[in-house]
């Protein structure tokens, strides 16, 4: 009876061994193609972490951009002006993103 049981124990642990190597070389395989298909986007994804980075910088310090800000309209006043403009209708534009999402 213990042989068996034993063996048939043996067969489960043998087929449960073969599975997870069988699914180990899957998803190896899945990682490379996977890898493979963004591999394009890697570098554009990076851009695009990098300017998030920055955002988040920029917002925590509101101090380093507002004397930005001041510098150029001392010395730039319509240039200043311009960016005045752009700023704000980016903002309202963000608004009504934000409410419609």
């Amino acid at each position: 009876m213990w042989k068996s049981s034993h063996t048939r124990m043996s067969k489960t642990i043998h087929d449960l061994e073969a599975r997870r190597h069988l699914l180990q070389e899957q998803s190896a395989h899945e990682r490379r193609s996977f890898a493979e298909h963004f591999e394009p986007w890697e570098k554009p994804l990076s851009w695009a972490d990098k300017g998030i980075d920055a955002f988040h910088f920029l917002k925590d310090n509101p101090l380093l951009w507002t004397s930005a800000f001041a510098a150029l309209a001392h010395y730039r006043p319509k240039l200043a002006s311009k960016v005045l403009a752009v700023g704000w209708g980016a903002m309202k534009l963000l608004k009504s993103a934000k409410k419609l999402i």
